[in-house]
């Protein structure tokens, strides 16, 4: 409870620093609107903010599912064979390494402006984080405890689905914290290139039309947004890998 109080008041005194900056300064909301111009923007435009927020959120966490359970299978592929590692992960790194700015055209000309390049946009750009993290807790596993379950007569496959998956589940769940904010990013990104709905569509008409505080009210909700699946992440690693946590997640002072 401590905690949680202090991290409230963190959060309040950052956002009265920025209104009395914002006043004491002059500063126009042109260049940065005040917290409360904000939420005034929030609360008066709920009912057009609302139905894109839910496209927001539903094309996200479907690519975000997409992109867990590829990267799972590919990331279990790449961490029990050499093979697959060797010829595979290049190709991994080299297309995580092309700006997805770069891919939305092209899933355009594929399927033409709307749900669909975003959905992928979001997929494609959490895919990465979740096979690194699964092949490397795949490989984390002791050989001398694999060694010691053939012996008693475990096969490859009663080692992976026994031992090497329930002990890569840490790692699994450090990945999924990374991958929803980065299905996020580029959600928002194919909405603003090749949506007419959504938060990212929103954000970018009213950029050309200099309504800053709403571009605010915008990142706002999607900041919101991505804290509450971390939050269901973290919920979900808790429930299911607490055997693995020694101590809380980050050091308390």
């Amino acid at each position: 409870m401590r905690q949680r109080l202090y991290s409230a008041a963190a959060l309040l005194g950052f956002f009265l620093l920025w209104e009395a900056a914002c006043l004491a300064f002059g500063i126009s909301d042109l260049i940065l609107p005040r917290p409360s111009q904000i939420a005034s923007v929030l609360v008066d435009k709920l009912p057009l903010l609302w139905p894109h927020t839910l496209q927001t959120l539903k094309t996200t966490v479907t690519g975000f599912a997409l992109g867990v359970a590829i990267g799972i299978l590919l990331g279990v592929l790449i961490g029990s064979s050499k093979l697959a590692y060797d010829v595979a992960y290049p190709l991994l790194v080299g297309f995580s390494s092309i700006p997805k700015v770069a891919v939305v055209p092209i899933f355009v000309v594929w399927f033409g402006a709307g749900t669909v390049p975003a959905i992928l946009t979001s997929m494609v750009i959490s895919i990465f984080p979740v096979v690194v993290n699964v092949a490397t807790g795949l490989a984390s596993t002791e050989p001398e405890l694999e060694d010691v379950l053939k012996v008693l007569g475990a096969n490859r496959r009663d080692v992976l689905f026994n031992v090497s998956l329930p002990r890569a589940l840490p790692y699994l769940f450090a990945s999924l914290k990374i991958a929803i904010t980065l299905a996020f990013v580029g959600t928002v990104l194919a909405e603003t290139v090749a949506a007419n709905r959504g938060i990212g569509n929103v954000m970018m008409i009213a950029s050309g039309n200099f309504d800053v505080p709403m571009v605010f009210a915008g990142l706002v909700i999607l900041a919101v947004m991505g804290v509450m699946l971390y939050m269901v992440s973290s919920w979900l690693e808790h429930r299911m890998t607490g055997w693995a946590q020694r101590k809380s997640e980050f050091a308390i002072v």
